[in-house]
């Protein structure tokens, strides 16, 4: 048994997302043989959080062990690399030129639980070991003061006058919320809007991130438009409740971001259910509409998020990390719905035209 042949049974393993060898993918970093007969691999996924690594580690095996009765074992050591994405590789004069990935979150309309999606992901990337930044785009109504708990804390200047983002919850983040008078309506004319969300996009000091997530303001307005012309977008998430007229805002949202050649990578179907004390499921809002929606316009669906009283609770708190560890049924929606999306992600930046990864959808 040499490492040259292991390598040659690398090549029969697969990425069930980008549906390419592991060897050809430059994903195997290391293969060594120790005196006792174990075969070890170092393999660098294109994610943390990605949801197969479970299927490519049995993969592995199975292929590494056809090799015969000298392989006494098999040791298999994941590591993650993000890639950037194409837009923030071909971008002149980039603003962010340590940001891998830039996905906004919007919406078609407003109280559809955008918000909550986007702290939730970005919280879960971190989780899962991604370094994330969240800016609160929606300069009307910012509520990552409120989501993240960031009543005492202060916005200030970086020595290279730069606004030093906060760091709660595994995460960066800044919002249009902590600059400004809390009590202040926020009356914004069109370049107003237009310079208020490019201070906050380009003049925080990121840093090196993987992901960058922005919670844009609903609708279709200047926001989107600014965002499109400043930042080298990777993809937009589009949220949606199950009913029919959310669904026919959603698809004006879809239609915008495709208009401004900015990729959907995928729908989230938000208050999807609601789980009574007696254990039933019930649909208050209907189920599933935004799933066949995105069916019918061949978009992934990258999750379904339940109305759950701890959820409630937890975001008026400003305590997003309570989402993932505790109840049960939620934590389980959240984490699949930020897998979902990395392995979007993975596909829409290495993938070429396989844009539809393999997704599961619980509940």
């Amino acid at each position: 048994m040499t490492e040259a042949q292991i390598l040659e049974q690398l090549r029969t393993v697969n990425d069930p997302e980008l549906h390419k060898d592991l060897v050809s993918l430059n994903m195997v970093k290391g293969i060594s043989i120790k005196d006792n007969g174990i075969v070890a691999i170092a393999i660098e996924l294109t994610t943390p959080a990605c949801p197969l690594k479970d299927q490519i580690r049995r993969d592995i095996e199975s292929a590494v062990r056809q090799l015969g009765e000298e392989v006494q074992g098999i040791e298999i050591e994941f590591t993650a690399n993000v890639q950037a994405s194409p837009q923030q590789k071909a971008a002149e004069n980039n603003p962010l030129p340590g940001v891998k990935n830039i996905v906004a979150v919007g919406a078609g309309k407003g109280g559809v639980g955008k918000s909550t999606v986007a702290v939730n992901l970005a919280v879960g990337l971190a989780r899962q070991g991604a370094s994330v930044g969240l800016m609160d785009g929606d300069i009307y109504g910012p509520s990552l003061p409120t989501m993240l708990g960031l009543d005492k804390h202060t916005a200030y200047m970086s020595t290279e006058k730069r606004i030093v983002p906060f760091g709660e919850h595994g995460i960066k983040s800044m919002t249009i919320g902590k600059l400004v008078d809390p009590g202040k309506a926020l009356i914004w004319r069109g370049p107003m809007a237009h310079g208020a969300f490019q201070r906050l996009a380009t003049q925080t000091d990121w840093g090196d991130l993987d992901y960058l997530i922005i919670d844009l303001p609903p609708g279709t307005g200047d926001v989107p438009l600014t965002m499109s012309q400043i930042l080298p977008l990777a993809g937009a998430v589009v949220v949606c409740t199950p009913q029919k007229v959310a669904q026919d805002d959603a698809r004006r949202a879809i239609a915008m971001f495709q208009q401004l050649n900015i990729a959907v990578l995928g729908v989230v179907e938000n208050m999807s259910y609601f789980i009574g004390d007696d254990g039933k499921e019930y649909d208050i809002f209907g189920r599933d509409g935004a799933q066949a929606m995105a069916q019918e316009l061949n978009i992934p669906v990258l999750g379904a998020i339940p109305i759950n009283m701890a959820l409630r609770r937890n975001s008026d708190s400003g305590d997003p990390t309570s989402n993932f560890t505790g109840d049960g049924k939620l934590a389980e929606e959240l984490e699949v719905l930020v897998k979902n999306f990395a392995a979007c992600i993975s596909v829409e930046v290495l993938g070429g035209d396989q844009r539809q990864p393999t997704l599961t959808i619980s509940g």
